[in-house]
């Protein structure tokens, strides 16, 4: 697997990331909302952590340079 992702996507989603984990266990947000934000969160750091986001492949977008 290659990355497709550059350091400034990684870093806003790492902070985006932790910012939707926060509001769900600040308790900021509940019920459903909460849970999706949470998995969203989840999902932006994971895929921030690997340098690959698998919806950038359909439109063959990349922000990493070459």
């Amino acid at each position: 697997m290659f990355q497709n992702m550059g350091l400034y996507d990684r870093i806003i989603r790492v902070v985006v990331g932790l910012i939707l984990g926060g509001l769900y266990l600040g308790g900021v947000v509940e019920g459903t909302t909460a849970l999706v934000l949470f998995g969203i969160g989840l999902v932006m750091i994971a895929t921030s952590t690997i340098g690959f986001c698998p919806a950038y492949l359909p439109f063959k977008f990349t922000t990493k340079e070459k």
